[in-house]
């Protein structure tokens, strides 16, 4: 059962409402962004819900038990408020959405609705149309571990272990081969390979703050090449820069002779495969329960 605020429900109560929408937008780089559907900008919490270019509010399911609940804002795309680019660019995935009932004669009297994270966001015809899933969807994130023979840590997280900084390195744009495909400079002391399933993190230009997975690295002539498992060609301009980190393939033999890491290998790498597992006896070996692998 939901408890109202003395205020907010003396209002209601009155029989003569003034009630608006608020939403309180928050990206993952922190940018705060308000919006209402009321005519004239109203203020609370430190933050500024303006009506123009705002988000009007569509229906709602609320669902028994585990499952989650989604709702719909659609909003037009403006330049002053929400960008396509900052769309494509991914800068609104997985942002968080609080949706206020205000009284807008009096903005402290108000009642938080609900706190959602963005789904799926569809834009045609300058119009942005955009999923809120209610935190129930936490509960699809798997958990706990898979029994495999790669390590299943991110390149120097906590489990990891490794100092992912003393990997790290300046570079910058040099060339935009394709969407996919950039020349860069920096990188030139390290050998073909050594920022395969790294990352590149920019700090300037149209994908600022933005990191995009490297999935390989190649040397061809005097220029090195790294291909983006984003298309990043058509946001970033010759002069680009960001810090490149190395990367790693999971494998057990390049934690150990690359990153002199095996202590915190996070994989299984003595875990049979399923050529073990289907192969039939043969003559001559050895099958009386030993172990497989010494």
């Amino acid at each position: 059962m939901r408890t109202l605020d003395l205020g907010f429900k003396a209002h209601l109560e009155s029989g003569a409402t003034t009630l608006s929408n608020c939403w309180r937008l928050t990206r993952g780089d922190g940018v705060v962004l308000g919006f209402t559907d009321h005519d004239r900008t109203l203020s609370f919490d430190g933050t500024e819900f303006v009506p123009a270019h705002g988000l009007d509010g569509g229906a709602s399911k609320a669902r028994l038990g585990g499952q989650v609940d989604t709702g719909t804002v659609i909003g037009l795309l403006h330049s002053d408020a929400i960008a396509e680019a900052d769309i494509a660019l991914g800068r609104y995935d997985g942002a968080m959405v609080e949706t206020w009932r205000v009284n807008w004669r009096a903005p402290e009297e108000r009642h938080l609705l609900r706190r959602d994270s963005i789904g799926e966001i569809i834009r045609e015809d300058g119009v942005f149309r955009a999923e809120l899933r209610s935190a129930q969807a936490a509960l699809n994130v798997v958990r706990g571990r898979v029994y495999q023979a790669l390590c299943d840590a991110s390149f120097g997280d906590a489990r990891c272990g490794v100092d992912a900084a003393a990997f790290a390195v300046p570079a910058s744009v040099v060339a935009v081969e394709d969407p996919h495909r950039l020349v860069v400079a920096g990188l030139d002391a390290f050998v073909a390979g050594w920022s395969r399933f790294g990352s590149f993190l920019w700090d300037g230009g149209a994908r600022s703050g933005i990191v995009d997975r490297v999935l390989e690295h190649a040397v061809v002539g005097d220029a090195v090449v790294l291909t983006f498992e984003q298309p990043v060609g058509d946001w970033v301009l010759v002069g680009d820069a960001g810090v490149v980190t190395a990367g790693c393939d999971r494998r057990f033999a390049t934690c150990r002779t690359t990153y002199d890491n095996a202590v915190n290998f996070r994989g299984f790498p003595h875990i049979p495969g399923t050529d073990l597992v289907l192969r039939v006896p043969r003559a001559g070996e050895t099958l009386d329960g030993r172990a497989l692998f010494s």
